[in-house]
């Protein structure tokens, strides 16, 4: 088998958070590397897929053994400021329940941190929280 596609992955992911917030209610999601203008005082996610670690599974040459790669999903979610947290942890619970110790297209997630409140957001204007998850891919040779 060939070597596994990592935009596979992260359109796996990606595509999972995509659909999910473009339902009702609806708020925009932006990924990684693309530019966007948030509305003022509205809610808006930012998401960063990023591949980590990698080992083998088995012993053998590039046609014929099996690796495991990790990575991180990292959702920020930004909520008007100065009105309290619910929006924005109503935004958390969706999140996680998506990804919570889930498998999707061959992705195992691990049960999600956060919503963890994050200090400084940009831009500002914010109140932020972040939803990270790690997963696993096994890549067969």
């Amino acid at each position: 088998m060939a070597a596994l596609n990592l935009n596979t992955v992260r359109s796996t992911i990606e595509g999972r958070l995509k659909t999910e917030l473009d339902s009702s209610p609806a708020i925009p999601v932006v990924f990684h590397n693309m530019p966007y203008t948030p509305t003022p005082g509205t809610s808006w996610c930012q998401c960063s897929v990023g591949f980590s670690s990698s080992e083998y599974l088995t012993m053998g040459d590039s046609s014929s053994s099996s690796n495991n790669l990790t990575g991180l999903v990292s959702i920020s979610i930004y909520s008007a400021k100065g009105v309290g947290p619910g929006d924005n942890l109503t935004i958390g619970k969706r999140v996680r329940d998506l990804y919570n110790r889930i498998t999707v297209s061959g992705v195992h997630f691990d049960p999600p941190i956060g919503p963890e409140v994050m200090a400084a957001p940009q831009p500002e204007g914010y109140f932020l929280t972040q939803v990270r998850c790690t997963f696993e891919v096994f890549e067969d040779l």
